[in-house]
């Protein structure tokens, strides 16, 4: 089982002028005791299960620009885009950006978006849910052309590019991976069975059921469902001294055991850098050859 770390939340101690500093240390640290990846929102605002909309939230490929120059080894991406909040073609190039600069350790992550709040507070339009999803597909779509190199017009139904050039081009062949996240059973699992190479999905107890119909659309769209990461987000809490690693690799076997092979979620204190240090030396090696 790989391990991923998000950080979903920049308030810590000192206020902005120590965000910098707190998450450069943070990146470095998850970077050498094993993290597979470091992930974190596209929020605007800070989300309600976190803390209220005033909280402290970077902008998320920004900051990944900045986790790239702290890191040589993790993986780098958003859990997840909101695909309405960038043109296609410019994601397509953002993400590309983020992999030349980063030595290939790039992944897109995207969904359809959900948080209208934001939205409206920084006057991004919010379509419908239909419209959402098409354009969550047109996204895709865009950007896979622009990583395969073809250069011809690409003409949707929301979206329409003359020339998507994209130079340099990605390092990571064939593409960055491409990550899914959402469990809708009909349009988003049926995206990941097209698109994706990893969908991310909540530890609810329908986890099993959201793999079965993962499944039925892999043999719809003549995919291999073993090619497909699944992934699933988790809240990591091991306590102030570690002295709760113990209940986190319980869980983690639980969830390897219904058919999870990359756990990603935020750690409780991180910015306390003792939690992540108990991640490294405790529950990463337990949890190593799960899942395989």
């Amino acid at each position: 089982m790989k391990i991923g770390l998000q950080i979903p939340d920049f308030t810590w101690p000192g206020g902005a002028a120590q965000i910098g500093p707190a998450l450069a240390t943070i990146a470095r640290t998850a970077d050498d005791t094993g993290f597979d990846r470091i992930m974190v929102m596209d929020h605007l605002f800070q989300i309600s299960v976190v803390g209220p909309a005033e909280h402290e939230m970077l902008e998320a490929y920004t900051t990944l620009g900045f986790l790239a120059a702290h890191t040589s080894r993790a993986r780098l991406g958003t859990l997840v885009t909101a695909a309405i909040y960038r043109y296609p073609g410019l994601l397509g190039k953002t993400i590309t950006t983020l992999d030349v600069l980063s030595g290939g350790r790039a992944w897109l992550g995207i969904g359809a978006g959900w948080n209208e709040e934001e939205s409206r507070g920084l006057g991004i339009r919010f379509p419908p849910m239909s419209e959402r999803f098409e354009q969550l597909e047109e996204s895709i779509q865009i950007c896979l052309q622009m990583w395969a190199g073809d250069e011809s017009p690409y003409n949707g139904k929301l979206n329409h590019l003359e020339r998507p050039l994209n130079s340099p081009q990605a390092l990571t062949r064939p593409h960055p991976p491409i990550m899914i996240g959402g469990g809708g059973e009909k349009k988003t699992l049926r995206l990941v069975a097209k698109y994706a190479q990893a969908c991310n999905l909540f530890p609810t107890p329908e986890l099993g059921h959201k793999l079965e119909v993962l499944r039925e659309h892999c043999e719809r769209e003549g995919r291999n469902y073993d090619e497909i990461e699944k992934t699933a987000i988790f809240p990591f809490d091991v306590g102030p001294k570690g002295e709760k690693a113990g209940e986190v690799i319980d869980r983690l076997g639980q969830l390897a055991e219904a058919g999870i092979q990359a756990v990603i979620g935020g750690l409780r204190g991180v910015h306390e850098i003792t939690p992540l240090e108990v991640m490294g030396s405790e529950v990463i090696p337990a949890v190593a050859s799960l899942g395989t």
